[in-house]
């Protein structure tokens, strides 16, 4: 009898144990998931935010166009079918690599008004007027998107600029169908749209999946730009509504602004990391300088030895990304108005020295680090797409309102939203913007002056060939998505769509917390970062990026990550 009681009890123990390492296992080690492979495409591919935009992108490749009058259609249909981001009334940036291997960048960025001024945000007792930047007409940046598409078409563009704009005209004038994800974000919008304008305007209103919405003033305002040129844009019917209405709403874009406003080419920052060669986007776009300084930061540590999304893993890029967006906040700002030190911010000397403080054994305070001594002196909401043509061409743009659906002002009469980018400047250096991050004079608003973006449009090489297109949306974690994804196929092997399905996380030196996908991370990873002193939150958000690139496989064919964070979607042949 004793016995038997022993026994079972024992056995009882058994049992309970047995189930508690189950449970641990299933908690801690979870069931490898089978690799994901994106669209594959023999010739050419369009990766963007809605599969209409990629369609129309891909039906102009197929035309005979190249990737650079893909990228004017492509545009301007995600400013019809994609109004939270896609847009006619923001700006962007544009990396590209010709067949030939030519590299090279455009800054179609948006600027600050000429009646702007520094302290414009401020109330008598300098203190940032809640809103001001953010929400209205007080917020609107001067627009580059058109500009920059007239840049793009007159330096390569191929086929009649006409059978580049009617696709978007026409799909305005259709309608699109409302997506679920798009239906959430026109209804969360709304209260902000109410506020914002003086007139219910067209996306005012509950929406369903499933709902038509066309655009019948936005076509208009597509038809003036066809027949008219940027022209239809900067001068003329559509700039005077644009600033008929900012202007009654007690903002301070002028005619003068529009006029003068021209899209500017500029030299990428290029750089190398391990066997292949980096190019992205130059300030005013923090993102190919921050990308430069993080990788050249964990080159030294031997990745192969490192987990993927492991606590080490962590360690290594959060200490990178503190120290680099520290360097961020202190120096850069428009090339055009400041002098920032490129060439020492990146140097490999310089670097090392920055990451000497890096210990594996506990985090290093973002409050002990600063910006870094020198010898010498972004948008929940943006949207990003890649192109490669048959022809071997390639573009990474990024583009955006800056937070979604920007200032939320919906120009009277023309159809489309105007951005709210004057927030990305330091309107009070030491204050934190929308996204958290913070800026010095550097970044203080001037008449004409570009505001600091992290916007990250990037092409990777290997061996002197085409090897990844890649670009996100997600404001300041926009440096860290871009990062993330070329390790991911750079060091880790792999393919497109399983690097974009993959968990992100993410650090900005302030705050001092490691940001990170929900259900992504196992508790272990998490339990050993607390131990070390890393600050943790795990929580969906817009920000964490939505990827969209491409992969050129060694048979030469394309692989497309399209994220499913969203309704992106790729489209080749």
């Amino acid at each position: 009898m004793n016995f038997s009681k022993k026994n079972d009890n024992f056995l009882k123990r058994t049992l309970l144990l047995t189930c508690i390492s189950l449970l641990f296992i299933q908690c801690e080690a979870p069931t490898k998931k089978e690799k994901t492979t994106g669209l594959i495409s023999q010739k050419a591919m369009v990766v963007s935010a809605r599969e209409e935009a990629s369609q129309i992108g891909s039906d102009i490749l197929k035309k005979g166009g190249n990737a650079f009058d893909a990228m004017v259609a492509t545009q301007l249909a995600l400013a019809v079918v994609y109004p939270v981001a896609g847009n006619i009334g923001g700006g962007g940036f544009m990396v590209y690599r010709t067949n030939e291997g030519k590299t090279g960048a455009l800054d179609y960025r948006e600027k600050a008004p000429l009646a702007s001024s520094k302290d414009m945000y401020l109330d008598k007792e300098g203190n940032m007027i809640k809103q001001k930047s953010t929400l209205g007409a007080m917020a609107v940046g001067v627009p580059g998107a058109i500009a920059g598409i007239f840049e793009v078409y007159e330096k390569f563009g191929s086929l009649p600029i006409a059978e580049l704009i009617q696709p978007s005209i026409d799909l305005a004038r259709k309608g699109i169908n409302v997506t679920k994800k798009q239906a959430r974000s026109l209804n969360r919008a709304r209260e902000k749209f109410a506020l914002a304008n003086n007139y219910t305007i067209l996306l005012d209103k509950e929406w369903k999946e499933g709902d038509k919405l066309q655009f019948e003033e936005l076509a208009q305002t597509l038809e003036r730009i066809r027949d008219q040129g940027k022209d239809g844009f900067y001068k003329g019917e559509t700039a005077k509504k644009m600033v008929d209405y900012v202007q009654e709403l007690g903002g301070i874009l002028s005619l003068k602004d529009l006029e003068i406003y021209k899209a500017v080419w500029r030299k990428p920052v290029t750089f190398n990391y391990k066997d292949y060669t980096i190019t992205s986007m130059t300030l005013p776009a923090s993102g190919g300088i921050c990308l430069a300084q993080i990788l050249k930061s964990i080159e030294p540590f031997d990745l192969s030895k490192i987990k993927h999304n492991s606590t080490k893993y962590i360690q290594l890029l959060t200490e990178a990304e503190r120290r680099s967006y520290a360097d961020r906040a202190h120096f850069l700002g428009d090339i055009d108005f400041v002098d920032v030190p490129v060439d020492s911010l990146t140097n490999t000397e310089y670097i090392n020295k920055r990451m000497r403080s890096f210990s594996w054994d506990k985090a290093t305070k973002s409050s002990d680090i600063s910006h870094g001594k020198l010898k010498g002196y972004e948008s929940d909401e943006t949207t990003h797409y890649s192109i490669v043509d048959p022809f071997g061409n390639a573009v990474s743009v990024t583009t955006t309102l800056n937070t979604g659906y920007g200032s939320k002002v919906f120009v009277k009469g023309g159809g489309f939203f105007l951005n709210n980018e004057m927030d990305d400047f330091s309107a009070k250096p030491g204050v934190p913007n929308v996204y958290g991050l913070l800026g010095s004079k550097a970044n203080a608003i001037a008449p004409e002056k570009r505001m600091l973006s992290s916007m990250t449009p990037t092409i990777v090489e290997q061996n002197g060939k085409l090897k990844m297109v890649v670009g996100t949306p997600g404001g300041s974690t926009i440096i860290t998505s871009v990062l993330q994804n070329i390790i991911n196929v750079v060091d880790y092997g792999m393919g497109m769509q399983e690097s974009v399905n993959s968990p992100r996380f993410h650090h900005q030196w302030l705050p001092d917390t490691v940001l990170m996908e929900p259900n992504g991370f196992d508790s272990i990873t998490k339990a050993n970062l607390k131990a070390k002193g890393y600050h943790i939150t795990e929580r969906n958000t817009l920000i964490i990026g939505k990827v969209d690139a491409i992969l050129v496989l060694p048979n030469g064919t394309l692989e497309g990550g399209a994220d499913h964070r969203g309704d992106d979607t790729a489209v080749g042949f």
